[in-house]
């Protein structure tokens, strides 16, 4: 399956939750799509299939495809701790999620679309790759002749949250992240634990 860029607002109905952010059509229309809609009688929904969604709205809300998913699941199995909590760290540390926590792209497809247009470094380096793992102490920042782009700059006007786990210089254009985030730091409403079961079984 392709990368979803069909309506968002569908998806988070779908979901019952805003996955991609603040949305005015989700707010007029917060019941499931489809033709049925808010008459839809649905019967209570197996174990499997609660899993299930849990791990669609995490893929949804990265942007990731099921082959990245489930790799970077495998990965996180390899690797000390709570592989649920790990799982979040490993997406979290994903270029393209970077950018977007840095402010520099709005959403995390504009995020994809930079780093795949050669407008983002890594440690002064042209990294074209939005999968690509961003290790603690590494730098991102916006290539020397994209500062000036409007959809940039736009974006890093409107910037208001910042993160602990990273460190920003407005003037330089330049970010550091500095270690992987702990679960309650990172704001997504995921439940991670069941995808960990749903892979489990």
């Amino acid at each position: 399956m392709a990368r979803y860029i069909g309506p968002k607002t569908k998806i988070s109905r779908k979901f019952a939750e805003p996955i991609y952010g603040a949305d005015k059509y989700y707010e007029k229309k917060s019941y499931p799509p489809g033709q049925h809609g808010l008459n839809k009688r649905r019967k209570k929904p197996s174990e499997y299939g609660i899993q299930l969604a849990e791990k669609q709205k995490a893929k949804y809300t990265y942007g990731m495809l099921e082959k990245q998913f489930r790799n970077t699941f495998k990965k996180a199995t390899r690797k000390k701790g709570v592989t649920g909590e790990v799982l979040l760290q490993l997406i979290e540390a994903r270029l393209d999620n970077v950018i977007y926590r840095f402010g520099i792209a709005p959403t995390r497809a504009g995020a994809r679309q930079l780093v795949s247009h050669r407008h983002i470094t890594v440690n002064g380096t042209v990294v074209n790759i939005p999968s690509f793992a961003v290790r603690p102490g590494d730098v991102v920042g916006v290539r020397e002749r994209s500062k000036s782009l409007e959809a940039i700059t736009d974006s890093l006007a409107s910037r208001a949250s910042s993160y602990s786990w990273l460190e920003w210089d407005e003037d330089k254009y330049l970010g550091k992240f500095l270690n992987f985030p702990e679960r309650e730091e990172i704001p997504e409403n995921i439940n991670e634990q069941l995808i960990v079961e749903l892979y489990s079984k």
